[in-house]
């Protein structure tokens, strides 16, 4: 079950939407922050921006566990020998990414406690989307009735994404649009669709 995404829209699933620097990173942190000090039991993992010198070089894919990997890095050179995944200006470190959220998300429906547990995907977007394994990986997770996806989904601009298209014309995915001036406020109604997408 999917549940309140981020995306600038936030879906339990709620997908969270993402705006640039709107700060739903932050939001999935706070949301997680306040799901653990309750005991519910949580994992996931959120990408967080790399920053040298005032500039943004990059992204980092950090698991709730407190496992981190680079997701892409500044790239300058615009011959490529071999393969690479590339948005923008990024290099898209495939292998590190996948090496750090295969695992995780395979493991998220498996246990036996007797709670619905909790998924952060931070974020399901372009870079993320050259992983097919990922793609299938979230596809399952959203499929397992034991599992909250708490996920974080781009607005749609340009050519639509088929995963999160998907996601979004999901009936069980609640949508939250997060902007700048709601990012604040909104943090109560996500618990709350969290809650009751476990019961």
């Amino acid at each position: 079950m999917y549940l309140p995404a981020l995306g600038q829209a936030l879906w339990p699933v709620c997908p969270l939407s993402k705006l640039t620097r709107v700060g739903k990173t932050t939001l999935i942190q706070k949301v997680t922050q306040a799901l653990k000090s309750s005991g519910i039991p949580i994992d996931g993992f959120y990408t967080e921006e790399v920053r040298e010198g005032g500039r943004r070089t990059g992204f980092d894919v950090v698991t709730l566990s407190g496992k981190r990997g680079p997701l892409s890095r500044v790239s300058s050179d615009s011959s490529t020998s071999r393969r690479e995944y590339r948005v923008g200006q990024y290099v898209v470190d495939l292998v590190s990414f996948e090496q750090l959220v295969l695992p995780m998300l395979r493991n998220v429906n498996h246990g036996s406690s007797a709670e619905k547990k909790i998924c952060v995907i931070d974020e399901i977007g372009k870079m993320e989307l050259f992983s097919q394994a990922f793609i299938q990986a979230v596809r399952q997770t959203l499929t397992g009735s034991e599992t909250v996806v708490l996920g974080t989904i781009p607005i749609p601009k340009g050519k639509p994404l088929d995963l999160v298209e998907e996601i979004r014309s999901r009936k069980d995915v609640k949508v939250f649009n997060v902007s700048k001036e709601n990012r604040n406020s909104i943090l109560q109604d996500i618990l709350a669709a969290v809650e009751s997408c476990r019961k």
